[in-house]
């Protein structure tokens, strides 16, 4: 088994929310509960992973078909939660660091990463915090729309990719198919908590790319995370709802 995971907390001086930061904190205990509040997540986590993985074999062809494509290198997942997304990395081999910025679920990660035997780097924090580290991949699922200040979020996240590095990123696109699905839907019947969502801060795809491009990163391809009632939620050219970026420097 491997070592257990550790968690370090540093100071607040990010762009997180610290009311968004407390709302996700309260479902830090059904975190890895796929009926429970974060049932939601438990579904769109195969079809992010889908597109991660495809991505990884494009930007690292060289890992072709390899069980661990990420061996040997690091990977940084923020707002990681309670690691959904973290531990998949790890597996994929990577040196996994995730940030969060609400302690109850930095907490809630050690434990069950501990409990599968995983090593992760978890740690209480803000990325904007962050000094003198790189990551060969980068990803940040569903939290650009939860961060005060968009541009400051984007450009800590291309602080700290290095050189030839991959980002991915998600987030729900503002469209009136996400106010109604995923803010008045979603919420009302209890597939996500009640105020997750602030339909007035998604970005969409337009707006996300020029604050990337602002920060010197090119977007080289985005999919949409769309929902029907016979597949749910799958990969789609329909960005709509919401979408998928990998991301390089310029």
């Amino acid at each position: 088994m491997m070592n257990a995971s550790t968690a370090t907390a540093e100071a607040r001086n990010g762009t997180i929310d610290p009311k968004e930061a407390a709302h996700f904190g309260r479902l830090a205990a059904e975190w890895w509960d796929p009926r429970g509040e974060s049932a939601m997540l438990h579904r769109l986590n195969p079809v992010r992973l889908a597109y991660i993985r495809n991505a990884i074999d494009h930007h690292w062809p060289e890992a072709g078909a390899a069980r661990k494509p990420l061996a040997g290198r690091s990977a940084i997942d923020v707002g990681c939660g309670a690691g959904l997304l973290t531990e998949p990395l790890a597996r994929l081999g990577a040196k996994v660091t995730g940030l969060d910025a609400a302690a109850e679920n930095v907490a809630a990660a050690v434990v069950h990463a501990s409990a599968v035997g995983l090593t992760v780097d978890y740690r209480c924090a803000d990325i904007e915090t962050l000094e003198g580290e790189q990551f060969d991949l980068v990803t940040s699922m569903e939290v650009i729309e939860h961060v005060t200040d968009p541009a400051a979020f984007v450009a800590a996240l291309g602080r700290v990719l290095a050189p030839g590095g991959l980002m991915l990123l998600s987030t729900p696109n503002r469209t009136t198919m996400s106010r109604i699905m995923l803010v008045e839907a979603a919420e009302r019947i209890g597939q996500v908590p009640r105020g997750t969502h602030d339909w007035h801060k998604f970005l969409t795809p337009e707006e996300l790319t020029d604050l990337l491009s602002a920060a010197g990163l090119s977007v080289i391809d985005t999919r949409g995370i769309a929902w029907d009632p016979i597949k749910g939620l799958h990969l789609s050219d329909n960005v709509a709802l919401n979408y998928l970026m990998t991301v390089v420097r310029t």
